[in-house]
């Protein structure tokens, strides 16, 4: 049937001007009439308050007033709560700090009240992860990192920071991808990956500190180190080489071990016969000098004499190193040859060396034989004839 029937009256414009709002007393008279109905007790008489009208009300509102009790109490227990050894509760009354429980049983104000966060102290987290970057002589390596932490201050896990840990997980990439930007590849694979560990470790507390995560790393560990397997060949001969260079290193090291002590004896012996020579040969110009001088006091006094006596001493030096001595006549055409080597070994073959005495000079130079001796075998009859 259409809303404007005349015979359902709903047509607004026939509705009569009496009929004004529905009544608010109305609505809640019906409201307390079912709530009632719902605990037990049934719409109550329109009559005056006989007897039993009031006994209808009293088991009503008592089942009423148990089930509020009841859901008071339970939400009440709500707010009772156990921590563990390991565990610590940050308890917040409508998002304001208010404080931290430990270890035990403890109460709050429930829900919506106050709030707490249960935040585990002891328990050591891991944090993996899988990088690729470049070391400082621009080689490419893979990288499996395991970042070890503790929930060490619950307060700053709760409050400073939305989320510490992807933060740690932010920080720890990118202190690694500065300690291996500043470290070349064969300290990356060989010995030096303990050290990389523990300057990034140092590196990734001071920076989650400054941002006061609430977090404590207990350990960096590199668990995995290896080339990407497209520059792997080329890698394989980078170690080849370094081996190479290390074998040569050593090779070159033992040598100078052997060699340098040798060279610095020969050193010290070559600069002590250094030493030897330049005093002789000081010694040497000494003796000259006061030879000359005395020469020269001398050649004062007899000038032609000291200048045969020099010239026949030098020609004697240097005759007596001769082996053969070449004599040029003047006016004749023989050569005069004497072997002075041979004769000198012939007499000294004949005659054993004796001591000869000085030769004794005139002012002239001219040397003064001297006389000789008699001859013990002579005949006597010679001496008589003297």
């Amino acid at each position: 049937m259409a809303w404007n029937d005349p015979g359902r009256k709903q047509n607004p414009w026939q509705r009569r001007p009496d009929q004004g709002p529905p009544d608010l007393d109305a609505m809640l008279r019906r409201l307390r009439q079912r709530l009632r109905a719902m605990f037990g007790g049934g719409p109550r008489p329109a009559g005056g308050n006989g007897g039993g009208g009031g006994g209808g009300g009293g088991p009503s509102g008592a089942g009423f007033g148990f089930l509020v009790a009841g859901v008071f109490v339970i939400w009440l227990m709500t707010g009772v709560y156990q921590n563990d050894a390991a565990e610590r509760s940050v308890v917040t009354r409508f998002g304001k700090y208010v404080r931290t429980t430990t270890a035990g049983l403890h109460m709050r104000m429930p829900w919506p009240i106050e709030r707490r966060q249960v935040v585990n102290v002891t328990e050591v987290l891991t944090h993996p992860a899988r990088t690729r970057m470049l070391t400082q002589d621009e080689a490419l390596v893979d990288i499996d990192l395991a970042v070890q932490y503790r929930r060490a201050d619950p307060i700053k896990f709760a409050f400073n920071v939305r989320d510490p840990e992807e933060t740690l997980a932010e920080v720890s990439g990118s202190a690694i991808r500065e300690i291996i930007g500043q470290s070349r590849l064969e300290s990356v694979l060989g010995v030096g990956r303990q050290e990389i560990s523990l300057r990034t470790k140092e590196l990734v507390q001071r920076t989650i500190a400054a941002y006061n995560t609430g977090l404590e790393v207990i350990s960096v560990n590199l668990q995995d180190v290896n080339v990407p397997d497209q520059v792997s060949p080329a890698q394989k001969d980078a170690i080849k080489a370094r081996e190479d260079k290390d074998r040569a290193t050593l090779a070159a090291k033992t040598y100078a071990n052997d060699i340098v002590p040798k060279a610095r004896g020969l050193a010290a012996s070559q600069l002590e016969g250094a030493q030897a020579y330049r005093a002789r040969v000081i010694a040497a110009a000494d003796g000259e000098t006061t030879r000359f001088a005395q020469l020269a006091a001398e050649y004062e006094r007899a000038p032609e004499v000291t200048r045969r006596r020099l010239y026949l001493e030098t020609m004697e030096q240097v005759l007596g190193s001769s082996a053969k001595v070449i004599v040029d006549t003047k006016g004749s055409g023989n050569m005069l040859y004497l072997p002075l080597d041979r004769l000198i070994e012939r007499r000294s073959q004949r005659n054993p060396p004796v001591d000869t005495p000085p030769t004794i000079r005139m002012e002239d130079g001219s040397p003064i034989e001297p006389a000789a001796e008699p001859d013990a075998a002579m005949d006597p009859r010679a001496r008589k004839e003297r």
